[in-house]
């Protein structure tokens, strides 16, 4: 199994590392650790002969590198690679073997692009910077989010994986990648179903919603495949970031989301109430692309 980290020379890149670190350890996968610089890059007019711009930057992009190799623990496999693209999204995407933007000498396919959060958001949230941005409307691999401040203190490895399910097309799909991360790191799997309220006003959500909740959470657990340690949790609120935040949280629990309707085949898009349970949640998001026939 093959992590992409998507790397930049600031306290974001240092999250992203952190967080591949946590899940090579627990799934047994191997990191690349990738920093992209543009693919044309002007010439001062003022720049040495001996040394030119496209070299300085080269060496500093090199000696980057080294420093983010550092920051994995010797019982990590993990490469370093310097590429170039005129999108640093669109560098990670080659490197993840997809088929439509695959560039010449791409290595084997990629489980997973790792990122941190931008540098404007809070500690211990989520905060989507351009790059992250892109990769969540266009990856072709689930796209793993560290939360801003990841690196202080990341824990060994996955304590649990917790699955977001909804009552929309896709769910199967979802739970499936959950379910072979799950069985891949020996993780226990929560499944878990969000019932807000249709009204700000309202204080608690219908019966009716919560029976819903509950009918699609036992119909997904029994599908569960024999072996995987599982259980379900429903959160109710008055909206759908609260009923998120009123989760609890423990240091190695990481969210599985899947992708919205919207999504082309195979491809990754985050939904409206991904977006928002982004906005609470204070551990690691993955999010999944949708499947193939999943209309």
């Amino acid at each position: 199994m093959r992590l992409i980290v998507g790397y930049q020379a600031t306290p974001s890149g240092a999250d992203g590392i952190a967080l591949g670190v946590t899940l090579a350890r627990s799934l047994q996968a191997s990191l690349d650790i990738c920093l992209v610089l543009p693919q044309e890059r002007p010439v001062p007019s003022r720049a040495p002969v001996e040394a030119s711009y496209d070299d300085i930057l080269i060496d500093q992009a090199t000696d980057w590198l080294v420093e983010a190799r550092a920051l994995v623990p010797d019982d990590v496999e993990a490469r370093t690679h310097l590429l170039f693209d005129e999108s640093f999204a669109q560098g990670l995407l080659d490197m993840a073997g997809d088929t439509e933007f695959r560039s010449a000498g791409t290595d084997t396919d990629a489980s997973m692009i790792v990122v941190g959060a931008a540098g404007d958001g809070l500690l211990g949230r989520h905060s989507i910077g351009t790059v992250t941005s892109d990769l969540l409307h266009v990856a072709h691999v689930p796209v793993a989010l560290a939360p801003r401040g990841y690196r202080h203190s990341p824990p060994p490895r996955v304590r649990e994986i917790t699955c977001a399910v909804g009552n929309r097309p896709g769910a199967a799909e979802l739970v499936a990648a959950a379910t072979e991360l799950s069985t891949r790191g020996q993780l226990p799997l929560r499944l878990l179903a969000l019932v807000a309220s249709s009204t700000e006003s309202a204080r608690r959500p219908q019966s009716t919603d919560v029976s819903k909740a509950q009918q699609i959470l036992q119909t997904v657990q029994a599908g569960v495949p024999a072996g995987v340690e599982v259980t379900s949790l429903i959160a109710e609120g008055s909206g759908i970031e609260k009923a998120a935040a009123s989760l609890d949280w423990h240091d190695g629990d990481v969210l599985m989301v899947g992708s919205s309707r919207l999504a082309r085949p195979h491809r990754l898009f985050l939904g409206s109430v991904a977006a928002k349970m982004l906005r609470v949640v204070p551990v690691p998001m993955i999010v999944v692309p949708k499947e193939a026939g999943n209309e």
